[in-house]
């Protein structure tokens, strides 16, 4: 069982960066694929990035392709998200889940995933 603690969260300026940062303190990291997902007030959770277990296919939802980077170091048991380029509409606590998925798999959907961190918040300013 996968659990995960996310850090890096904050605010920060319209146009300017942060690093969001996942580390699965349980034993399956190597094992699973890793999501971010992430949910503003009053809106449903949604999909931001994914990876496969082995760092060798990325996804990304259409808002966040070419602005967000996702990786993952199966050595240091962590996944992270580069986000540059934010928006206010960017503004969320974000979320990341571990899950066995694999080719074929549907990384998008969250019920895909096992394991969820206590979320990070994002707050861009305009």
């Amino acid at each position: 069982q996968a659990q995960l603690v996310e850090s890096g969260g904050g605010l920060v300026q319209a146009g300017g960066s942060l690093s969001l940062s996942c580390v699965d303190s349980g034993r399956t990291f190597s094992r699973y694929a890793m999501g971010w997902f992430r949910q503003a007030p009053g809106k449903e959770r949604e999909f931001v990035a994914a990876i496969s277990w082995s760092g060798g296919n990325t996804y990304y939802t259409d808002s966040t392709k070419g602005r967000f980077t996702i990786s993952r170091d199966n050595a240091k048991i962590t996944a992270y998200l580069q986000m540059n380029g934010l928006k206010p509409e960017d503004t969320a606590v974000y979320y990341c889940a571990a899950g066995a998925i694999y080719s074929g798999g549907s990384y998008s959907r969250p019920n895909a995933y096992t394991s969820w961190g206590q979320g990070t918040q994002v707050t861009v300013s305009s």
